[in-house]
């Protein structure tokens, strides 16, 4: 037992090393794995402790629920709920946060881009762009299906980009699924995170790229275990 216990110890202390210091959380919480809504609340790290920032907001998520998804975490290998292209799921897990975004400048100390109608998220996973952020006009388009980021409704009107499967990154695996940000929405999404233009834009306004902010999403005892791994 004594064995076991300290290989779990050594393989969570391995793990921890690798995650980026972070001083600020976006913690989002559901009842369980098939429900489209949750819970979100910000953390700010004072000292060695964490304390709440701003009052907790409904939020709307996948609608068939969350997945694991591939982030900074492992996906343990019992899992039975791992998130694939198109299955209407949102990405459990640890996430770091890439650029906010919107269609017009917003002056923010967040690294933020505006996007235009010809910039697309590619999401076909055939493909070599995939999971990519790219501007047509200037890329061998070979997919055809991808996300526009700038379009006639207001749901990328102002949004982050949550880094789930090496977004803009090499390796990003086929079919582990794409696209994820956190956005402006009233109903359930194929797999992103989304609230009202209001909480949105305060996110941004708060999060701060000196603090390696990090989005950690699950059910109530998920979140919980992967607290444990953040410092």
């Amino acid at each position: 037992m004594k064995i076991a216990l300290a290989l779990c110890l050594s393989i969570f202390l391995a793990f921890a090393q690798n995650m980026p210091k972070t001083e600020q959380l976006i913690v989002v919480t559901t009842k369980n794995w098939s429900t489209s809504n949750g819970t979100l609340q910000r953390y700010d790290k004072k000292g060695n402790r964490w304390h709440k920032t701003g009052k907790a907001i409904s939020i709307k998520l996948g609608r068939n629920g969350i997945g694991w998804g591939r982030g900074l975490h492992s996906i343990p290998k019992d899992a039975k709920i791992i998130k694939k292209e198109g299955d209407g799921k949102a990405p459990a897990g640890i996430f770091t946060l890439k650029q906010a975004f919107g269609y017009k400048p917003f002056i923010v100390k967040y690294p933020y881009v505006v996007y235009k109608s010809t910039d697309h998220c590619v999401d076909d996973v055939n493909s070599k762009l995939y999971n990519k952020i790219v501007d047509s006009r200037k890329v061998k388009v070979d997919y055809k299906s991808k996300e526009h980021m700038k379009f006639p409704k207001d749901y990328y009107k102002y949004g982050i980009v949550v880094n789930h499967n090496h977004i803009d990154e090499a390796g990003a695996v086929k079919g582990a699924g794409s696209c994820i940000f956190i956005h402006i929405k009233k109903v359930p999404t194929a797999g992103c995170t989304v609230m009202n233009e209001k909480e949105m834009k305060e996110i941004i306004r708060w999060l701060d790229a000196d603090k390696n902010p990090l989005l950690i999403q699950g059910t109530q005892e998920l979140v919980k275990s992967l607290l444990m791994q953040i410092e």
